[in-house]
Protein backbone atom coordinates (compact mmCIF):
# COMPACT_ATOMS: atom_id res chain seq x y z
CA UNK A 1 0.00 0.00 0.00
CA UNK A 2 1.35 3.42 -0.90
CA UNK A 3 2.11 6.09 1.69
CA UNK A 4 -0.93 8.24 2.48
CA UNK A 5 0.73 11.38 1.07
CA UNK A 6 2.44 9.74 -1.92
CA UNK A 7 1.57 11.07 -5.38
CA UNK A 8 2.74 7.88 -7.14
CA UNK A 9 2.45 4.15 -6.57
CA UNK A 10 5.51 1.92 -7.00
CA UNK A 11 4.21 1.22 -10.53
CA UNK A 12 4.17 4.96 -11.29
CA UNK A 13 7.71 5.38 -9.97
CA UNK A 14 8.89 2.54 -12.17
CA UNK A 15 7.28 4.27 -15.16
CA UNK A 16 9.46 7.32 -14.48
CA UNK A 17 12.60 5.19 -14.29
CA UNK A 18 11.79 3.22 -17.46
CA UNK A 19 10.93 6.32 -19.48
CA UNK A 20 14.10 8.12 -18.38
CA UNK A 21 16.10 5.01 -19.33
CA UNK A 22 14.45 5.18 -22.76
CA UNK A 23 15.91 8.67 -23.22
CA UNK A 24 12.85 10.83 -22.65
CA UNK A 25 13.23 14.22 -20.90
CA UNK A 26 12.46 14.17 -17.17
CA UNK A 27 10.41 17.37 -17.44
CA UNK A 28 8.06 15.75 -19.99
CA UNK A 29 7.67 12.60 -17.91
CA UNK A 30 6.91 14.61 -14.77
CA UNK A 31 4.22 16.59 -16.59
CA UNK A 32 2.61 13.39 -17.91
CA UNK A 33 2.39 11.88 -14.40
CA UNK A 34 1.40 15.17 -12.70
CA UNK A 35 4.39 15.35 -10.38
CA UNK A 36 7.22 17.85 -10.03
CA UNK A 37 10.56 17.45 -11.75
CA UNK A 38 12.17 17.22 -8.30
CA UNK A 39 10.00 14.20 -7.53
CA UNK A 40 10.88 12.53 -10.81
CA UNK A 41 14.62 13.11 -10.26
CA UNK A 42 14.33 11.75 -6.70
CA UNK A 43 13.02 8.38 -7.89
CA UNK A 44 15.58 8.19 -10.69
CA UNK A 45 18.43 8.85 -8.23
CA UNK A 46 17.07 6.34 -5.74
CA UNK A 47 16.73 3.68 -8.43
CA UNK A 48 20.27 4.26 -9.65
CA UNK A 49 21.59 3.97 -6.09
CA UNK A 50 19.47 1.08 -4.82
CA UNK A 51 17.78 -0.56 -7.80
CA UNK A 52 14.16 -1.70 -7.60
CA UNK A 53 14.48 -2.02 -3.81
CA UNK A 54 14.63 1.78 -3.58
CA UNK A 55 11.18 2.38 -5.10
CA UNK A 56 8.82 1.20 -2.31
CA UNK A 57 7.83 3.61 0.46
CA UNK A 58 10.05 4.06 3.46
CA UNK A 59 8.77 4.44 6.98
CA UNK A 60 8.20 8.04 8.02
CA UNK A 61 8.19 7.13 11.70
CA UNK A 62 10.64 9.36 13.62
CA UNK A 63 13.59 7.63 15.25
CA UNK A 64 12.93 8.92 18.73
CA UNK A 65 15.23 7.91 21.58
CA UNK A 66 12.48 8.86 24.07
CA UNK A 67 9.88 6.37 22.87
CA UNK A 68 8.04 4.68 25.70
CA UNK A 69 9.65 1.40 26.71
CA UNK A 70 7.91 -1.87 25.89
CA UNK A 71 7.48 -2.54 29.61
CA UNK A 72 5.54 0.69 30.18
CA UNK A 73 3.46 0.07 27.06
CA UNK A 74 2.54 -3.35 28.37
CA UNK A 75 1.56 -1.82 31.72
CA UNK A 76 -0.87 0.48 29.91
CA UNK A 77 -2.26 -2.40 27.83
CA UNK A 78 -2.75 -4.55 30.92
CA UNK A 79 -4.44 -1.72 32.83
CA UNK A 80 -6.99 -0.85 30.17
CA UNK A 81 -9.04 -4.11 30.21
CA UNK A 82 -8.84 -4.44 33.99
CA UNK A 83 -10.25 -0.99 34.82
CA UNK A 84 -11.93 0.02 31.50
CA UNK A 85 -11.05 3.70 31.98
CA UNK A 86 -9.98 6.37 29.52
CA UNK A 87 -6.45 7.81 29.12
CA UNK A 88 -6.72 10.28 32.02
CA UNK A 89 -7.58 7.63 34.59
CA UNK A 90 -5.05 5.17 33.16
CA UNK A 91 -2.39 7.91 33.31
CA UNK A 92 -3.12 8.47 37.00
CA UNK A 93 -2.79 4.74 37.71
CA UNK A 94 0.32 4.03 35.64
CA UNK A 95 2.26 7.29 35.72
CA UNK A 96 2.33 7.39 31.90
CA UNK A 97 1.20 10.76 30.46
CA UNK A 98 -2.37 10.72 29.14
CA UNK A 99 -1.37 11.65 25.57
CA UNK A 100 1.18 8.84 25.57
CA UNK A 101 -1.52 6.46 26.80
CA UNK A 102 -3.72 7.51 23.85
CA UNK A 103 -0.88 6.88 21.38
CA UNK A 104 -0.15 3.45 22.88
CA UNK A 105 -3.80 2.40 22.65
CA UNK A 106 -4.02 3.57 19.02
CA UNK A 107 -0.74 1.91 18.09
CA UNK A 108 -1.97 -1.42 19.40
CA UNK A 109 -5.46 -0.98 17.87
CA UNK A 110 -7.23 -1.15 21.20
CA UNK A 111 -10.94 -0.42 20.52
CA UNK A 112 -12.49 2.75 21.91
CA UNK A 113 -14.53 2.46 25.10
CA UNK A 114 -17.56 3.72 23.14
CA UNK A 115 -17.26 0.64 20.91
CA UNK A 116 -17.16 -1.79 23.82
CA UNK A 117 -19.69 -3.37 26.17
CA UNK A 118 -19.50 -1.28 29.40
CA UNK A 119 -20.02 -4.43 31.52
CA UNK A 120 -17.56 -6.84 29.93
CA UNK A 121 -15.30 -4.59 27.85
CA UNK A 122 -15.78 -6.80 24.80
CA UNK A 123 -16.01 -4.97 21.40
CA UNK A 124 -19.63 -4.79 20.25
CA UNK A 125 -19.43 -2.34 17.33
CA UNK A 126 -17.77 -2.92 13.97
CA UNK A 127 -14.61 -0.98 13.16
CA UNK A 128 -14.97 1.83 10.61
CA UNK A 129 -11.83 0.85 8.75
CA UNK A 130 -10.21 -2.34 7.63
CA UNK A 131 -6.55 -3.33 7.50
CA UNK A 132 -7.14 -5.28 4.28
CA UNK A 133 -6.70 -3.12 1.18
CA UNK A 134 -8.66 -4.46 -1.76
CA UNK A 135 -6.72 -4.44 -5.01
CA UNK A 136 -6.15 -6.48 -8.16
CA UNK A 137 -2.78 -8.08 -8.87
CA UNK A 138 -1.81 -6.20 -12.05
CA UNK A 139 -2.55 -2.96 -13.91
CA UNK A 140 -5.53 -3.18 -16.25
CA UNK A 141 -6.92 -6.36 -14.71
CA UNK A 142 -10.05 -4.47 -13.62
CA UNK A 143 -11.21 -0.90 -14.32
CA UNK A 144 -14.12 0.60 -12.39
CA UNK A 145 -16.57 2.89 -14.21
CA UNK A 146 -19.20 5.12 -12.63
CA UNK A 147 -21.10 8.38 -13.18
CA UNK A 148 -21.85 11.10 -10.61
CA UNK A 149 -24.81 13.35 -11.40
CA UNK A 150 -24.13 16.98 -10.39
CA UNK A 151 -26.71 19.76 -10.46
CA UNK A 152 -25.58 22.85 -12.32
CA UNK A 153 -25.37 26.05 -10.28
CA UNK A 154 -26.51 29.27 -12.00
CA UNK A 155 -24.33 32.37 -12.05
CA UNK A 156 -24.67 34.20 -8.76
CA UNK A 157 -25.54 31.09 -6.78
CA UNK A 158 -28.55 28.85 -6.35
CA UNK A 159 -31.15 28.37 -3.65
CA UNK A 160 -28.59 27.98 -0.88
CA UNK A 161 -27.44 31.53 -1.57
CA UNK A 162 -30.84 33.10 -2.29
CA UNK A 163 -33.36 30.86 -0.52
CA UNK A 164 -36.02 28.60 -1.97
CA UNK A 165 -38.67 31.34 -1.91
CA UNK A 166 -36.69 33.54 -4.30
CA UNK A 167 -37.02 33.13 -8.05
CA UNK A 168 -33.42 32.41 -8.94
CA UNK A 169 -32.65 32.94 -12.60
CA UNK A 170 -31.33 29.76 -14.11
CA UNK A 171 -33.36 27.23 -12.15
CA UNK A 172 -33.99 24.09 -14.10
CA UNK A 173 -30.75 24.38 -16.06
CA UNK A 174 -30.12 20.69 -15.60
CA UNK A 175 -27.19 18.52 -14.62
CA UNK A 176 -23.61 17.69 -15.50
CA UNK A 177 -22.43 14.08 -15.42
CA UNK A 178 -19.00 13.28 -14.01
CA UNK A 179 -17.81 10.05 -15.72
CA UNK A 180 -14.96 8.35 -13.82
CA UNK A 181 -12.68 5.40 -14.60
CA UNK A 182 -10.24 4.00 -12.00
CA UNK A 183 -7.72 1.22 -12.45
CA UNK A 184 -8.09 -1.17 -9.53
CA UNK A 185 -4.39 -1.99 -9.14
CA UNK A 186 -2.62 1.36 -9.57
CA UNK A 187 -5.56 3.59 -8.52
CA UNK A 188 -4.83 5.77 -11.56
CA UNK A 189 -8.03 7.62 -12.42
CA UNK A 190 -9.48 9.42 -15.41
CA UNK A 191 -12.58 11.66 -15.35
CA UNK A 192 -14.58 13.88 -17.69
CA UNK A 193 -17.60 16.10 -17.06
CA UNK A 194 -20.06 15.32 -19.87
CA UNK A 195 -23.59 16.55 -20.74
CA UNK A 196 -25.38 13.19 -20.25
CA UNK A 197 -25.01 9.56 -19.18
CA UNK A 198 -26.30 7.87 -22.33
CA UNK A 199 -24.77 4.65 -23.60
CA UNK A 200 -23.02 6.30 -26.53
CA UNK A 201 -21.51 8.90 -24.22
CA UNK A 202 -20.32 6.22 -21.81
CA UNK A 203 -18.84 4.26 -24.73
CA UNK A 204 -16.87 7.23 -26.05
CA UNK A 205 -15.66 8.03 -22.53
CA UNK A 206 -14.41 4.46 -22.05
CA UNK A 207 -12.46 4.64 -25.31
CA UNK A 208 -10.79 7.91 -24.27
CA UNK A 209 -10.10 6.52 -20.79
CA UNK A 210 -8.37 3.51 -22.34
CA UNK A 211 -6.15 5.87 -24.34
CA UNK A 212 -5.29 7.79 -21.18
CA UNK A 213 -4.41 4.60 -19.32
CA UNK A 214 -2.25 3.43 -22.24
CA UNK A 215 -0.28 6.66 -21.93
CA UNK A 216 0.40 5.76 -18.32
CA UNK A 217 1.66 2.25 -18.98
CA UNK A 218 -1.66 0.35 -18.76
CA UNK A 219 -1.81 -0.94 -22.31
CA UNK A 220 -4.64 -3.45 -21.91
CA UNK A 221 -7.91 -3.37 -19.98
CA UNK A 222 -8.95 -6.93 -19.19
CA UNK A 223 -12.28 -6.33 -17.46
CA UNK A 224 -14.62 -3.40 -16.79
CA UNK A 225 -16.90 -3.30 -13.76
CA UNK A 226 -19.95 -1.02 -13.56
CA UNK A 227 -23.11 -0.59 -11.54
CA UNK A 228 -26.54 -1.55 -12.90
CA UNK A 229 -27.13 1.73 -14.75
CA UNK A 230 -29.18 1.47 -17.95
CA UNK A 231 -26.41 2.93 -20.12
CA UNK A 232 -23.97 0.24 -19.04
CA UNK A 233 -26.44 -2.64 -19.00
CA UNK A 234 -28.43 -2.14 -22.20
CA UNK A 235 -26.34 0.04 -24.53
CA UNK A 236 -25.07 -1.70 -27.66
CA UNK A 237 -22.58 1.14 -28.17
CA UNK A 238 -21.10 0.63 -24.71
CA UNK A 239 -20.84 -3.15 -25.10
CA UNK A 240 -19.17 -2.64 -28.47
CA UNK A 241 -16.64 -0.26 -26.95
CA UNK A 242 -15.80 -2.90 -24.32
CA UNK A 243 -15.47 -5.56 -27.02
CA UNK A 244 -13.21 -3.30 -29.10
CA UNK A 245 -10.85 -3.15 -26.13
CA UNK A 246 -10.84 -6.95 -25.87
CA UNK A 247 -12.23 -6.68 -22.37
CA UNK A 248 -14.99 -8.38 -20.44
CA UNK A 249 -17.63 -6.79 -18.20
CA UNK A 250 -18.84 -7.28 -14.64
CA UNK A 251 -22.01 -5.72 -13.24
CA UNK A 252 -22.15 -4.71 -9.59
CA UNK A 253 -25.88 -4.41 -9.03
CA UNK A 254 -25.79 -3.70 -5.32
Amino acid sequence: MSHVNARLTVHGRRLIVDRVAAGRPVAHIAAELSVSRQTAYRWVRRFRAEGAAGLPDRSSRPRSPTRTSSEREQTVLDTRPSVRFGPLRIAALTGVPARTVSRILRRHRVPRLADCDPLTGAPIRAARTTTNRYGRARPGELVHLDVKKLGRIPDGGGWRAHGRSEQVKGRGIGYDYDHVAIDDHTRIGYAEVLPDEKGATAAEFLTRAAGYFAGHGIHRIERVITDNAFAYRNSAAFHQAVADLGAGTDCSCG
